[in-house]
């Protein structure tokens, strides 16, 4: 699996779901047992570059009816590069802003240094929405993705 999906899933997106898998670069899950006929599934989104990803696909799945809703959250939109993007002086419009490739990466994953914890909140919000009573994912970013001599603080759940 070259983009490491699985690595990506399970270390840097730590989604709560117990009954959840990754096959290829997609992951599936079933949030809350609940809601029995509904599915998550989870894969990036290629730009119109071959091998280039600028998000993530989230959508609901019937198993009887197919396809109920699906959204997109843009890596830009959440902050996922806007260290290495500002590290770069990449602004919005160049080159690889807000992006990955997929290529020339093979000892380490292409979306090494990213930060999810925009990520992991927009995913929690969709989920909350679509699958109420499932567990909650923790937002607050880890120690390892902090840049260094930030304080990073957790992000409250309040509604």
């Amino acid at each position: 699996m070259s983009l490491f999906a699985e690595q990506f899933f399970d270390d840097h997106l730590t989604l709560p779901y117990p009954e959840a898998a990754v096959v290829g670069d997609t992951y599936y899950a079933r949030p809350a047992p609940d809601h029995l006929p509904l599915r998550l599934r989870i894969s990036f989104t290629d730009t119109r570059m071959h091998q280039r990803y600028d998000g993530l696909r989230l959508e609901v799945v019937h198993l009887e009816r197919g396809l109920i809703d699906a959204q997109w959250l843009s890596f830009a939109d959440h902050g996922a590069f806007a260290a290495r993007d500002k590290r770069l002086g990449t602004r919005p419009g160049e080159g690889s802003y807000g992006t990955f490739t997929d290529w020339g990466h093979a000892d380490a994953p292409p979306w090494q240094g990213i930060g999810t914890a925009g990520l992991r909140k927009a995913i929690d919000r969709y989920v909350q929405l679509w699958f109420p009573g499932a567990p909650r994912i923790r937002t607050e970013t880890k120690p390892s993705a902090a840049l260094p001599g930030r304080a990073v603080a957790p992000l409250s759940h309040s509604r």
